[in-house]
């Protein structure tokens, strides 16, 4: 049991400094001296640094394809879930916007993967997928329903999911870098959202 706490703590202590300092410009004995072990006891639980990473990555990967929508939804399957008015969207992509900001682990493995992605083939490919292809896919599916149900006009339902969700990636970003201006992005958000359905609402709704 020890054992396991111990290599919990190594692991939330390396993705703290990871998210920080980057991967490259932190040591294994910082990584201990963060924890309370000596840096032989570290190597009693990983062979590595980069056993340390490929063991963040495996676990925060877990925790986000079971919580993030962009990863778990799909709209084949989940129209029950459609949001149908822009006050269910508000408070579906402000939930999810909130879990992103807020999750501890998910929050430094995205601060992470900004640092690595210049540094990091693997962790490029990861940050792509995690902060443009899934969330670019997820709102595509969505606007595509929508047009279907008859809520939105048709258009080029690319387009509009860019259109619609790229805005909220950069203003997720600038949380990270300015957390205090929390309050002043989810108003962004939600005026955002409100007047994206009015500019693409079908006639006559």
């Amino acid at each position: 049991m020890e054992r396991g706490n111990t290599k919990q703590e190594i692991l939330e202590a390396a993705l703290e400094m990871f998210s920080v300092q980057g991967f490259e410009a932190t040591s294994i004995s910082q990584i201990a001296s963060a924890v309370g072990i000596r840096k032989a006891s570290l190597y009693s639980h990983f062979e590595n640094k980069q056993a340390i990473l490929d063991e963040l990555v495996k676990e925060v990967l877990g925790q986000y394809e079971t919580h993030s929508i962009f990863a778990k939804t799909d709209w084949g399957k989940d129209n029950d879930n459609l949001p149908l008015t822009p006050d269910d969207a508000v408070k579906m992509i402000g939930g999810q916007i909130r879990y992103l900001l807020h999750d501890p682990a998910i929050s430094r493995a995205r601060k992470m993967l900004v640092i690595e992605q210049f540094q990091n083939r693997s962790l490029a490919k990861l940050q792509t997928k995690q902060n443009y292809s899934d969330v670019l896919g997820y709102f595509t599916g969505l606007i595509k329903c929508l047009i279907q149900k008859g809520v939105l006009a048709e258009d080029d339902p690319e387009i509009m999911a860019a259109q619609f969700c790229l805005p909220i990636s950069v203003w997720i970003n600038l949380c990270d870098r300015e957390p205090e201006r929390e309050t002043e992005v989810m108003e962004l958000v939600d005026k955002h959202i409100r007047q994206f359905f009015r500019l693409y609402q079908q006639s006559g709704r």
